[in-house]
């Protein structure tokens, strides 16, 4: 499959319950561009991360994924080019850090030697033989985000990346989000929070 230069949603509606969480909302995201999703919580930020990923079906509308050769189909673009990060980092807590990133890695493809790279990028070396349990906030979350490193895809779905970071490590991550952009991947994040990077902004108004 070529890599995905551009994503189109078109006049997706989507509904939970009795309640519209957005109508009718149109856009598209190019290759090296990041967009972050903007709004209150309960407005339907993860909710539309969730529906790009295709745990969730619009109650209208269409999602588009196109490669170099044309449109390509969602269920191969999802399987093999995408990454979803939710606003848990979904680790187990019983773990050592190092079984939860291998464990990752192989799931997404990828081997054993990346995954111990991504740790390195991440500044995780350290604490590779703690159980997960052990780690403070910061550290579940950059072991999260290290798949992201191991396993590369041209699709990131991130809620909330940023959040129980540091300052140095929020510096950090945005070098790894400006280094993929430039290798032509897409980022759509959301955040309450600025992202480190320049990013269009896609308001959620709920």
């Amino acid at each position: 499959m070529s890599p995905l230069i551009r994503l189109r949603a078109e006049n997706l509606t989507l509904r939970r319950g009795e309640r519209t969480l957005f109508h009718a909302r149109s856009f598209t995201v190019e290759a090296g561009e990041a967009v972050a999703l903007t709004g209150p919580n309960g407005s339907g930020k993860t909710s539309l991360l969730r529906t790009l990923a295709g745990f969730i079906r619009p109650t209208t509308g269409r999602l588009r994924f196109e490669g170099a050769g044309g449109e390509v189909e969602a269920d191969d673009v999802r399987r093999t080019q995408c990454h979803l990060i939710g606003h848990l980092d979904g680790l187990s807590a019983s773990r050592t850090a190092r079984a939860e990133l291998l464990f990752a890695a192989r799931w997404t493809g990828a081997g054993e030697a990346a995954a111990l790279m991504a740790a390195a990028r991440l500044g995780l070396e350290r604490v590779l033989d703690l159980e997960v349990r052990k780690l403070s906030a910061g550290q579940r979350r950059r072991l999260a985000l290290a798949r992201l490193l191991a396993a590369p895809r041209c699709l990131w779905l991130l809620d909330e990346p940023l959040s129980p970071l540091d300052g140095a490590a929020r510096a950090l991550f945005g070098e790894v989000m400006t280094a993929h952009l430039a290798s032509g991947g897409l980022i759509i994040a959301a955040v309450h929070d600025p992202l480190p990077i320049g990013a269009r902004t896609l308001a959620i108004c709920g």
